[in-house]
Parts: C-alpha cells; structure tokens; sequence
C-alpha cells in the first residue's frame, strides 16, 4: 500500500523560505512523476509543481521564480523549496502523483506565511 509523508511546514514571516519534503513509500517512485499540491481555506486543492522521472519540471505561474522542486530518486523523496513566500502562499501542501491523486492523499504539511 502506497503511502506519503509530507514534513517541513511552519510559520514563517513574508519574504522567508521553508523546504518541504515527502518520502513515499512505493516500489515505482523513480519512474513516476511527482507533484506538490496545496489547498488554502476556502479554496479548491491545485498543483504547484510538478517533476517527471527524468527531471523535468514545471510550476504554476503563482510560484515561478520562487518555488523549485526537485528529487531525489534513491531515497524515494521529493522535496519543495520555497523562497520569498507570501502570505498568498498560506495552505496545507500535499505531495502526490498524477497516478494516485484520484485515489488517496497524504496527511499534508501546513505552511502559514505571517508577520
């Protein structure tokens, strides 16, 4: 049974970074592409950043520029470095794969950007 861990949110002041990180426990992580999430109050869950098997990436246009995901294949985890955050960015960040989003999610970590 496949799993996801996210760990690394916090509070944080506007204009500071936080790395997020997910260890999923799966035999086929390294040929998977993977993606973070989030979902602010009120709003619906959308995707953020997405990486494939091979590295490749891409970002919603709120995040560009700030945001950088990357993996690491070995350990099964991908991480999310997020820098210049804005109070914008407050939600709860999910990891997960296109594969598996319309069948179970993770606990999330939340991210609450403040002064």
């Amino acid at each position: 049974q496949e799993q996801l861990v996210e760990s690394g949110g916090g509070l944080v002041q506007p204009g500071g970074s936080l790395r997020l990180s997910c260890v999923a426990s799966t035999n086929i992580f390294s040929i998977i592409t993977m993606g973070w999430y989030r979902q602010a109050p009120g709003n619906q869950r959308e995707l953020v950043a997405q990486i494939t098997n091979g590295g490749i990436t891409n970002y919603a246009d709120s995040v560009k520029g700030r945001f950088t995901i990357s993996r690491d294949n070995a350990k099964n985890t991908v991480y999310l470095q997020m820098n210049s955050l804005k109070p914008d960015d407050t939600a709860v960040y999910y990891c997960n794969a296109p594969l598996w989003t319309n069948l179970f999610w993770g606990k999330g970590t939340l991210v609450t950007v403040s002064s």
